[in-house]
């Protein structure tokens, strides 16, 4: 059975596992917005930091249990669950629009204006 996940994380994370998933869509984040600490990040000075992107995945449950070990995948909560995304994450999608309080379901709607395949949907 599979299952769809947003994540934010970088496009190198990404395709590390993207060959795990039955499906994925992504749109690129400002690549500012990358925390110098995250893993896959450049540790020259003066270098670029790595393009963030906002995922949704589908996929098994091992595929999404891979990503979820790997520190560069942040999971965003359930999209059905009234609650706000972490400030990392905020700090991704905020070139996006999208409010602190913003929940994933918010989040959805919002990257669906650029990327209409990230919207969610139940079937």
């Amino acid at each position: 059975m599979t299952g769809k996940r947003y994540y934010v994380t970088t496009r190198d994370a990404w395709q590390r596992h993207a060959a795990q998933f039955v499906n994925s869509h992504w749109i690129e984040l400002s690549s500012s917005s990358a925390d110098e600490g995250d893993a896959g990040a450049s540790s020259s000075p003066g270098a670029e930091a790595p393009a963030r992107i906002l995922v949704l995945a589908e996929g098994d449950e091992g595929a999404h249990q891979a990503v979820e070990d790997d520190p560069a995948f942040e999971a965003l909560p359930h999209p059905l669950v009234q609650r706000p995304i972490s400030e990392r994450s905020h700090a991704a999608l905020e070139p996006l629009g999208v409010k602190r309080t913003s929940s994933t379901f918010d989040v959805a709607e919002i990257a669906a204006r650029v990327h209409p395949l990230l919207r969610h949907r139940v079937f």
